[in-house]
């Protein structure tokens, strides 16, 4: 039985590499597996030292699913999945900090087919956090946060790792409960705009599931999930 905490909420946030910021998506293979590519980075200033071809996956080097000019860029990993965090600032920040212990924070990406078109290029459901914790350095009053520290505890982030921190929130996963799926779940449809031009939309399966809907080609605004009926419906979802 799914037992959901009073107040608990889900918010979905798109993450990866995809062709607005590298001009590629990552792979998603014929059994569902997928490799999950973060973007790359684009601050000069980082201290992350790591190209794409630093990265390992599931099925190899990461850098073979990239063009040359792509994969000898330094990454941007956030999310990671080892110690389940993810940062960042701005207007994303904003919406972070309305998360909470407990909550779970769901990353969707851009998948396209790889070799075999079995799945279609589309949006898909690759992981999750069930929050554990919340570090606010804009509103930090806790002397053990300062960056170095964090970057000393979260070595595998790159958004730590930037030159700028000092509006960053930094969400940590519990690590029983977070994890990058073996499997993508598909949750979007394409659909034509005003003007004849694609773009993903919730697909209706999952605006029937999960009771969300409209464009989720971009991650602001986020989507929030509230009502518990559809939080247990993402949980089933999720394996939670």
């Amino acid at each position: 039985m799914i037992i959901l905490k009073q107040n608990t909420k889900a918010m979905l946030l798109r993450v990866g590499i995809d062709k607005s910021s590298d001009g590629v998506l990552g792979p998603i293979f014929s059994d569902g597996s997928f490799e999950y590519i973060p973007l790359s980075e684009k601050d000069d200033k980082t201290i992350e030292k790591r190209t794409y071809t630093d990265l390992i996956g599931f099925k190899g080097k990461l850098s073979k699913y990239l063009p040359d000019n792509v994969a000898i860029r330094r990454v941007h990993m956030d999310p990671e999945f080892i110690n389940f965090t993810y940062g960042d600032e701005g207007r994303k920040a904003i919406y972070l900090r309305k998360l909470n212990h407990d909550d779970i924070l769901v990353f969707y990406a851009g998948l396209k087919p790889f070799e075999v078109e079995k799945y279609p290029e589309a949006l898909y459901i690759i992981g999750y956090f069930t929050i554990k914790d919340i570090i606010d350095f804009k509103n930090n009053k806790n002397e053990i946060y300062t960056i170095r520290a964090i970057r000393k505890q979260y070595p595998h982030n790159s958004h730590p790792k930037r030159s700028d921190t000092n509006d960053m929130v930094l969400v940590v996963g519990d690590p029983e409960k977070s994890k990058l799926l073996d499997k993508a779940i598909p949750i979007s449809q394409k659909k034509l705009n005003k003007i004849g031009r694609n773009y993903h939309a919730v697909s209706p399966e999952m605006e029937k599931l999960l009771g969300i809907k409209g464009s989720i080609q971009r991650s602001i605004p986020p989507r929030f999930i509230i009502d518990g009926k559809k939080l247990k419906n993402l949980k089933g979802l999720l394996g939670l």
